[in-house]
């Protein structure tokens, strides 16, 4: 069950975090108080997953937005923990044209269930609802490790965007309706893909001006 975020759901969700991204630096893990600034600065925008288990009903997924006016269409591209107020949504413009997705993620137990196709669901209902220009995401290249001696950064999202190899992120959220823009290198601290994130769309058809 997908639902918008509350303060309940802060400390769990805190705790995913570590658990969905071991490779990100712990000083940008969300903490508890950073997804209630989240919750406070733009409530609708935040999605959490719900499953019930045998200890009760657990957090196994979210999703996190803000609105921007940023498109990512010059050479100065800003990083990422700077782009999102640190975390805390200071960033975020209230008359914004586009929603931009900071983070989703699943608890791996909980994977190949549909809950991420749900979040991204949710996410594309809600920029209907605001008739927004559509969802911007600055994505990950976890796969990309696997093939760094074999080509570029680049040759590797093309191949992917091509359909032919697969990443554990980006082929889900191409499946997910959203198209590549470009490279943002330097936009995150990952070395699995040398620090460079992706910058996928997925327009909203039904925007009206």
């Amino acid at each position: 069950m997908v639902v918008q975020t509350a303060v309940e759901h802060c400390d769990a969700l805190a705790e995913l975090e570590s658990i969905v991204f071991p490779t990100l630096s712990p000083d940008e893990w969300f903490t508890s108080e950073m997804y209630c600034a989240q919750v406070a600065t733009f409530p609708e925008g935040q999605f959490v997953a719900l499953a019930e288990t045998a200890n009760g009903v657990q957090v196994v997924g979210a999703t996190t937005t803000f609105r921007t006016n940023e498109t990512f269409e010059g050479d100065d591209i800003p990083y990422y923990f700077d782009f999102i107020g640190r975390g805390y949504l200071t960033t975020h413009e209230p008359d914004g044209e586009w929603l931009y997705g900071t983070g989703l993620m699943v608890h791996p137990a909980f994977r190949r269930m549909g809950i991420g196709t749900r979040l991204y669901e949710a996410r594309r209902e809600l920029v209907k609802r605001l008739n927004l220009r559509g969802e911007l995401v600055g994505g990950l290249l976890p796969g990309y490790e696997n093939y760094r001696g074999q080509m570029s950064v680049a040759d590797y999202a093309r191949r992917v965007v091509a359909g032919e190899l697969t990443d554990p992120t980006l082929t889900m959220q191409l499946r997910n309706g959203f198209v590549l823009r470009r490279l943002l290198p330097g936009f995150i601290d990952d070395p699995r893909s040398d620090n460079t994130a992706t910058l996928i769309a997925r327009e909203n058809p039904d925007y009206r001006p």
